[in-house]
């Protein structure tokens, strides 16, 4: 289903805010994020983040091994910087739930880093900059219609996906209530 861009909106409000397109990977591919724990705590990250007043989410959809999200982040905050900090931090939530319950299963993201003894995410997903509205409704479409892709088949319908922000445009649904939307 397609999201139509409402007349009445003042797009240069959009182009001051930097929305921005976020695709974030779990190593490899790995299909880490199947576990709703592990969603929930990217969710909870991002609405302490909105919070702090250092995140707007505009629109999301976590995948088995990735996500996608538009965001921005008001000054004098990075969204990189942003979403490495998120991405440090769930990441770490990840590490201790996976220690405590499943030792054996971080043996997948085991890796061989000055930094690090393990890796939860790809590296280098940048925050890739959103400037025209015919744009930014292609990745709200696009991260919408995700989960009904023939190679995932998560659902028939983009607001029947519980991990996703089709229900908060397709029917005003307020679950995720750190939402902003992007004709704001």
């Amino acid at each position: 289903m397609l999201v139509a861009w409402p007349t009445t909106i003042i797009f240069a409000v959009m182009e001051a805010d930097k929305l921005y397109f976020i695709t974030a990977t779990i190593l490899e591919w790995k299909h880490l994020l199947v576990n709703d724990a592990y969603k929930d705590m990217l969710i909870n990250e991002w609405r302490h983040r909105v919070t702090l007043g250092h995140l707007k989410v505009s629109a999301f959809v976590i995948m088995p091994n990735h996500y996608h999200a538009i965001i921005n982040t008001p000054s004098p905050h990075h969204p990189s910087d942003i979403q490495r900090d998120i991405h440090k931090w769930v990441s770490r939530q990840i590490i201790l739930d996976a220690k405590a319950n499943n030792p054996h299963a971080l043996d997948a993201y085991e890796v061989n880093a000055k930094d690090r003894k393990y890796q939860i995410w790809e590296r280098n997903s940048l925050p890739v900059p959103l400037y025209t509205r015919d744009v930014i409704l292609q990745k709200l479409n696009y991260i919408h219609n995700n989960p009904l892709q023939d190679h995932w088949r998560l659902t028939d319908i983009p607001e029947a996906y519980y991990y996703s922000s089709a229900k908060f445009y397709m029917e005003n649904d307020t679950m995720w209530d750190f939402l902003t939307s992007v004709y704001e």
